[in-house]
């Protein structure tokens, strides 16, 4: 699957933020994996490529999660806020991504 080409411009948008959380800080420690919030239409493929082209890492595998976003009330009026597709980026053994911003 190496031999299909992405656009780089389209890449460079699908990773929207990185995920801090308790649960993606664990996550981390346990499986070496990191957690990015991504675009509604991302595949599997391009989340792969875009963490591979943006950080220089190697990708073990991906799992994504869809989460809908939740109905809240702001005074009488009901809003609802936006549905998050969330990546577990696993990476190789060895392999280390630093988010923190940190010189290592």
């Amino acid at each position: 699957m190496s031999a299909v080409k992405f656009d780089e411009g389209r890449l460079m948008q699908v990773l929207v933020a990185p995920i801090v959380s308790e649960k993606a800080t664990m996550v981390a420690e346990k499986n070496n994996a990191v957690t990015f919030k991504v675009l509604q239409d991302a595949t599997k493929h391009e989340i792969k490529a875009a963490v591979e082209l943006m950080f220089k890492v190697e990708v073990k595998g991906i799992s994504v999660v869809n989460t809908k976003g939740k109905s809240k009330r702001f005074g009488k009026s009901m809003g609802r806020r936006d549905n998050v597709r969330k990546a577990y980026v696993t990476l190789m053994p060895g392999q280390e991504l630093n988010l923190s911003g940190e010189a290592a």
